[in-house]
C-alpha cells in the first residue's frame, strides 16, 4: 500500500500557488484538502488559469472552514509555519498523517498553534526572511514524507525520449 498524505491549505488565496501544490499531489499521489473560505473560485476557467487541468487526477476534499475540517476528520495533524519551534525533518510522519498549511498573506491561525505546540513545524531558514512560498513549502514537506518510507511506489528512474541510457 502507498504511503497516504493529507495536504490540507487552509484558506488559500493565490490560485497559482494551490495550481502548484495540486501538481506536487497529482505527481506524488498525496490527497489535497482545501478549506475555506478560499480566496478565488474554484471555476473551469480559473483552474485552467492556474494550471489545473490535471484537476480530474486528483483526490480533493473542500471543507466550509477548519471546524468542519477537524470535525471530518482524524489526525495525527502537523502545523506548517514559520513560528514552529521544531524542524520539520525531526518528525517521523505516520501513514494517513495530515500536513496542514495557511494562508500566504497570516499563515495558520495562532489560536490553533498555541493549542499544539508540539506539532508546530518549521523550515530552517535565515533570520529576517518572512518564509518560503506556500507551494515550496509544500513540496519539501511532502518529499519528506515520501523520502521516510523510502518513495513507496513512486518511479524512481526516468527515460530519455530521445536516447537510451544504456
Amino acid at each position: 500500500m502507498a504511503t497516504t498524505i493529507n495536504i490540507v491549505l487552509v484558506e488559500p488565496q493565490i490560485p497559482a500557488n494551490t495550481g502548484n501544490v495540486a501538481r506536487t499531489c497529482a505527481v506524488t499521489g498525496a490527497r489535497l484538502h482545501l478549506v475555506g473560505p478560499l480566496g478565488f473560485e474554484l471555476d473551469e476557467k480559473r483552474l485552467k488559469r492556474a494550471g489545473l487541468d490535471y484537476w480530474d487526477k486528483l483526490d480533493v476534499t473542500h471543507y466550509d472552514g477548519l471546524e468542519d475540517f477537524f470535525r471530518r476528520t482524524e489526525g495525527p495533524y502537523y502545523y506548517f509555519t514559520s513560528k514552529g519551534q521544531h524542524r520539520h525533518t525531526d518528525v517521523k510522519y505516520p501513514e494517513g498523517c495530515y500536513l496542514l498549511f495557511g494562508r500566504e498573506d497570516a499563515g495558520l491561525p495562532e489560536s490553533l498553534l498555541v493549542q499544539h505546540p508540539e506539532s508546530c513545524l518549521r523550515m530552517p531558514m535565515r533570520q529576517g526572511v518572512r518564509c518560503l512560498n506556500l507551494s515550496n513549502t509544500v513540496a519539501i514537506a511532502v518529499y519528506e514524507c515520501l523520502r521516510q518510507s523510502n518513495f513507496e511506489h513512486l518511479e524512481d528512474q526516468g527515460q530519455l525520449t530521445q536516447y537510451d541510457w544504456k
